[in-house]
């Protein structure tokens, strides 16, 4: 019975993470394009900027989906 909670606790846990990375990557992609739509002459500096971001996003939700996996694999 607890394992079972553990497991469906976890499972919300890791979407709630995708959830939050996909809305965070999409408001980043979302203003990077009016930004190189307002200033193209920038868009190197806006790309850059905002894959780095993208990539920071994915690394806070790689680890919080790993953090969900292992405390259902800790007992």
């Amino acid at each position: 019975m607890l394992l079972d909670t553990a497991y469906a606790g976890a499972s919300i846990g890791a979407g709630i993470i995708a959830l939050g990375a996909g809305i965070g990557i999409g408001k980043i992609g979302s203003a990077a394009m009016e930004a190189i739509g307002r200033q193209p002459e920038a868009s190197g500096k806006v790309q850059t900027a905002m894959i780095i971001a993208c990539a920071l996003i994915e690394g806070v939700a790689l680890f919080g989906c790993l953090v969900c996996l292992l405390t259902t694999t800790k007992g």
